[in-house]
């Protein structure tokens, strides 16, 4: 069991965290007995426990002797060294005069942001930030885009673990893994241009033009496209007085038909706009002459139920969601009318957002958004895979968005060539399968047809996805385990002191998704050796008890 000392301004933040690191915890009660106290600036730190982690950018009188406070400099964070990873502080960090048992260091000057030593059969750490002001920091603000490869709130997490497990303490804890996968995956679209009728010698047709004359061959001459897929766009572009006549296909159109046959049956989620020739509230002239929707959702009723029939979800991709709620009850509204599905998502249109849209888009009634992530870059802006409840929120959980393929190839933001894109992406997959948690991906209603025709990357990420042991998901199902998981609740065992039951709260919404594990980590042996195998995973019974074994709390 954790024991928590924080502020009480803290309090919400804390609980989040603990439900991102599901393990055995409580707020700090002084008659009750730790393994691990996590308290911030030392206050009751005297306690006794076999770990204490003391986070703090300030100086403790314990220790003041050996902390000299610093500030990040002029970039946007400090950046950690923490065993081959690299850690951003976004807020004040101590650096220590200590020698030996520094387990985080500052990159350039290796300084000291982080020791453990040993004190009378206990550990203590101390560690130079506050962990909680980050973690509300990265679920509010987000990071920059210049650590957008960096999950850095799961490194926080990572931090805890070690140390427990480094401490030789037995602990349990709910591992953001599904029941027979490695993690979840979810496959979605936005729709923003389903068809090109829609569209006369605007922005979008001069710029596909553009692309198709000029743009598809000069990368064809350096390598980022094949000859052929610059030929095929060039003829699309020779056809599109055609299809304006209805003479020839709308290559645009059957993007519903393009998706289903490359996923094969896996379920796949796509946002659809509920309101046409809106730009939205709040946004600059720029955007307003280019946010508004040539389509709105009614319009494609005929896409949206054959996509409905093949097992794939429909969200809202929201105009006015973000920041007025009871417009996003209309949008929201709309997409339910059409779908019959009462349990509608959203994911805003160019990633509108602000610190009051989570509870703005529950006030409208999403059970769920994905609109944190990237328009320039991919990558981890909450820094987790996992989804979250934003702490403006009762309910609502976010999704959080990981890759979008304009982000890896307009030229404007990352402008990858296909290899780069490629491996860009498998180091993503490999993180989400090394820690669990959710991959999202966004890959554009049109992106699979001319002049786009980011098809070859697109297969290749299912692909290397479903090699990895990814359960693909919808945004909705997704959404149903991580809450299952969150519902999970760990209850003293009366049959033995110290030890743990893991009780799966009963939840019709969840039925559908893949269990849960147990995941219980073991102490070293007597001899202070390891056990050849550091944990151990068992199932969470659908409406029963799991029982771990206690910790030894010598």
């Amino acid at each position: 069991m954790i024991g928590v000392i924080a502020n009480a301004a803290d309090h919400d933040v804390v609980r989040e965290f603990f439900e991102l690191f599901k393990t055995p915890w409580e707020f700090y009660q002084a008659n009750s007995r730790y393994d691990v106290i996590v308290c911030d600036d030392g206050g009751g730190c005297d306690a006794r426990a076999r770990l204490i982690v003391n986070y703090s950018s300030g100086r403790t009188a314990r220790r003041e002797n050996l902390a000299r406070s610093t500030f990040p400099r002029t970039t946007e964070s400090t950046l950690l060294s923490y065993r081959g990873n690299r850690i951003p502080v976004y807020g004040e960090v101590t650096m220590f005069d200590h020698e030996g048992g520094c387990f985080l260091a500052e990159e350039r000057t290796n300084e000291c942001a982080a020791y453990l030593e040993t004190c009378g059969g206990a550990s203590l750490a101390r560690i130079g930030y506050d962990l909680f002001a980050e973690a509300r920091s990265l679920l509010t603000t987000g990071q920059p885009k210049s650590n957008a490869s960096i999950p850095t709130l799961d490194l926080h997490i990572s931090v805890l673990r070690n140390l427990m497990i480094e401490a030789g303490i037995s602990f349990v804890e709910i591992p953001p893994v599904p029941e027979g996968f490695q993690f979840v995956a979810c496959l979605t679209h936005d729709v923003d241009h389903p068809s090109l009728r829609l569209y006369g010698l605007d922005h979008t047709i001069v710029g596909f033009l553009f692309r198709a004359f000029a743009g598809c061959w000069i990368d064809a001459f350096r390598g980022r496209m094949s000859f052929s897929d610059a030929a095929r766009s060039l003829w699309a572009a020779f056809t599109l007085p055609f299809v304006y006549l209805n003479l020839a296909k709308d290559f645009w159109g059957d993007f519903d038909e393009s998706y289903l046959a490359i996923e094969q049956g896996l379920p796949s989620t796509f946002f659809v706009i509920a309101r046409k020739g809106h730009s939205g509230k709040g946004v600059d002239a720029r955007a307003a002459a280019l946010r508004a929707s040539k389509y709105e959702a009614r319009e494609i009723a005929s896409t949206i139920h054959h996509l409905q029939a093949a097992g794939c979800e429909i969200g809202l991709h929201g105009i006015d969601a973000w920041m007025d709620a009871s417009s996003g009850q209309v949008e929201l509204n709309e997409i339910r009318w059409l779908t019959g599905d009462s349990g509608a998502g959203v994911r805003m249109h160019w990633l509108y957002f602000d610190e009051n849209s989570p509870a703005t888009l529950e006030k409208a009634g999403a059970t769920y958004d994905s609109t944190s992530g990237y328009n320039e870059t991919v990558g981890y802006r909450a820094g987790t895979t996992q989804a979250f409840k934003p702490l403006g929120a009762e309910s609502l959980l976010e999704i959080p968005l990981h890759a979008m393929d304009t982000a890896l190839f307009y030229l404007s933001y990352l402008g990858l060539s296909p290899d780069e894109a490629a491996e860009r992406l498998k180091q993503l997959v490999k993180n989400v399968a090394e820690n669990g948690g959710c991959m999202t991906v966004n890959w554009h209603d049109r992106s699979l047809a001319p002049e786009r025709l980011w098809v070859r990357n697109y297969r290749e990420l299912i692909e290397d996805l479903k090699s990895h042991g990814a359960w693909f998901a919808t945004m909705g199902e997704a959404a149903a385990w991580f809450r299952k998981r969150r519902a999970v609740c760990f209850e003293a065992d009366p049959a033995q002191s110290g030890g743990f039951g893991a009780k799966q709260a009963n939840g019709k919404e969840a039925s559908f998704t893949p269990g849960l594990r147990l995941r219980v980590h073991n102490a070293k042996n007597g001899d202070n050796k390891r056990p050849a195998q550091l944990w151990e995973d068992s199932r969470v019974g659908e409406h029963t008890d799991s029982r771990v074994p206690a910790s030894d709390t010598r």
